[in-house]
């Protein structure tokens, strides 16, 4: 089969996911669609779309579309992506899936009752790179893993404006970036027992610092995000028998190290293009099987992994206008 996409919402994220697209057999991008249609004109003919749409609604219409990507601002996930599970495309949104539990439990609702494919675009569960790390933590080679320490965080001189910023487009650290901390903590410990969180403030209202510490029965996470200055942003992983780092830049690395008593071992696995094909492959080999969640990273995760992040909102104190 052939699935042939749509892309909805033109910004960086999407020219990098339409570069990868590309290198993906058996994958085609045939509609684009923007809110201007001279945006939507110079991305499709860019990357070789038939159909350029200055509409988002003209994009659910489109016969020729089986799946949408949506990369629009977080504030929009929700609406954009229910309208195209109500349209019967399968949708693959970009992370967070939604901004709350209670809107991502709406969005699997939809899934399922017009049985179609719904995953979040979390490609670091898809990384080759973590695959194997995560591979490894299941086989014990570091033994009983028990902390994990993970970063996201740059300095960033933002416009208050912007979706970082903007209360009324989910701005912030922890939704923007913090996620991926979370997501390894998640998926390498499961759901936490207890969180305790912190943030500084923007005078937006949106946090541009948080830091988390998430305890499980036998470990500890230490998370943090930030748009205040730079981090090294190596995952480190230890367990009762080793440790494991991951490489920066840690949720798109091509490589990391495991140590074992006084032996340091590297490891280098190259990405295919950005590393948006992985997550690509996957859609297609689920709605080739006729399934409508992804095994490695299912509707549940989704659910599980903003859980938690609500958490984390409520201890820090942000909430969005229209929540």
């Amino acid at each position: 089969m052939k699935l042939k996409w749509g892309i909805l919402g033109l910004g960086k994220i999407a020219n990098k996911f339409a570069k990868d697209l590309a290198m993906v057999e058996n994958c085609e991008l045939v509609a684009v669609a923007s809110r201007s249609l001279e945006k939507a004109n110079a991305f499709g003919k860019e990357y070789g779309a038939k159909n350029f749409h200055s509409s988002y609604e003209a994009l659910f219409n489109n016969s020729d579309v089986d799946i949408i990507y949506i990369a629009t601002p977080h504030s929009s996930h929700m609406l954009y992506a229910l309208q195209a599970l109500n349209h019967k495309k399968h949708v693959l949104c970009e992370k967070p899936l939604a901004i709350n539990k209670i809107q991502v439990q709406q969005l699997i609702d939809a899934s399922r009752a017009n049985h179609v494919f719904l995953m979040e675009a979390f490609w670091t569960r898809f990384n080759p790179t973590f695959e194997a790390v995560l591979q490894r933590v299941q086989n014990k080679e570091i033994g009983e893993v028990n902390y994990v320490n993970a970063d996201f965080s740059f300095f960033r001189d933002a416009d208050p404006a912007s979706r970082m910023l903007n209360m009324e487009l989910a701005g912030g650290s922890l939704l923007d970036i913090g996620v991926y901390p979370v997501f390894l903590s998640y998926m390498l410990l499961g759901y936490p027992e207890q969180i305790v969180a912190v943030a500084n403030k923007h005078e937006t209202g949106a946090d541009i610092q948080m830091s988390a510490i998430l305890k499980y029965p036998k470990g500890i996470a230490n998370l943090m995000s930030g748009f205040r200055s730079p981090s090294d942003m190596i995952a480190r992983i230890y367990g009762t028998g080793g440790s494991i780092y991951i490489d920066k830049v840690w949720h798109e690395s091509e490589g990391y190290k495991v140590e074992v008593g006084d032996q340091l071992t590297a490891y280098s696995l190259p990405k295919k293009g950005k590393g948006f094909t992985y997550e690509i492959e996957e859609c297609l080999q689920c709605i080739k099987e006729g399934r409508i969640e992804s095994e490695k990273w299912s509707h549940q995760d989704s659910l599980n992994l903003i859980s938690i992040c609500d958490e984390i909102r409520s201890q820090i104190g942000v909430k969005y206008p229209f929540e």
